[in-house]
């Protein structure tokens, strides 16, 4: 039997996904982020397959989303995307040192996950934090600066018209250096990594983060690196892929 429970961490909420036998035992732990203008609950089929493998799991609520909804509705304010991905990357290891403490995660088995907003989220997770074991990137991208230039111009934004040339997003363009995958792939070397994408993928683009793939997969660093391509599903995960999700971090956390 599995166990959802609500919780609260130094005022981020959060989904707890843990078998109800186990609930109380020190587990490897897996975080799943959520993707733009959804939230936490819309993640538990993730997170419901990946703790039937044995694990705990984070489902935390995005900044501006959710219960932490504040003032215009999220999907309005697409030029804040980067601020909810830095707030998660800020609380990961607030939410990590609390359950460690608490007994309840093992700190040399911490995995990460998130689709969409989630995936670009865990990829940026890499660049900071060395003790990740594993990932899973679900239809993310590892490459901020260029999917930045492209969602700009995208149906993510809403008809606005802005030039990402600009001097004004220079200090912007210049502070996403520090979470791109993309400038710092040796960041994954030891860990074990993996991309799914589909191929008709209209919100974030499929072949950039495949482009990526190729570039590192061959490389020293790279070697736990994989990659699932599917066609058909565009910007959605189907459950075949969260039962796979659930299966490589059976395999490799």
């Amino acid at each position: 039997m599995i166990t959802v429970k609500q919780e609260n961490v130094n005022g981020i909420p959060i989904l707890e996904v843990v078998s109800t036998e186990s609930i109380n035992k020190t587990l490897p732990t897996v975080v799943f982020y959520h993707g733009w203008t959804n939230f936490k609950e819309s993640s538990l089929v993730h997170g419901y397959e990946i703790a039937r493998k044995g694990f705990r799991v984070l489902i935390p609520e995005a900044y501006l989303h959710g219960e932490r909804s504040q003032g215009a509705p999220v999907n309005e304010r697409s030029m804040e995307f980067w601020d909810v991905v830095q707030h998660s990357l800020v609380e990961f290891p607030t939410i990590i040192d609390y359950y460690v403490k608490a007994g309840l995660t093992d700190q040399n088995r911490i995995g990460v996950s998130g689709l969409s907003m989630g995936g670009v989220t865990t990829s940026a997770l890499l660049t900071h934090y060395p003790w990740i074991k594993t990932a899973v990137v679900l239809m993310g991208s590892p490459a901020p600066i260029p999917f930045s230039k492209w969602l700009l111009t995208s149906k993510w934004q809403q008809g606005v018209e802005i030039d990402f040339e600009s001097e004004q997003f220079a200090p912007a363009i210049e502070s996403l250096k520090a979470i791109s995958l993309d400038l710092q792939p040796e960041k994954i070397d030891g860990k074990f990594v993996h991309f799914w994408h589909d191929e008709d993928d209209d919100l974030v683009p499929y072949q950039p983060t495949f482009d990526f793939y190729k570039k590192i997969k061959d490389q020293d660093y790279g070697q736990y690196v994989s990659f699932t391509t599917t066609e058909g599903h565009g910007h959605h995960v189907p459950y075949m892929i969260s039962v796979e999700t659930a299966e490589y971090f059976n395999k490799h956390l």
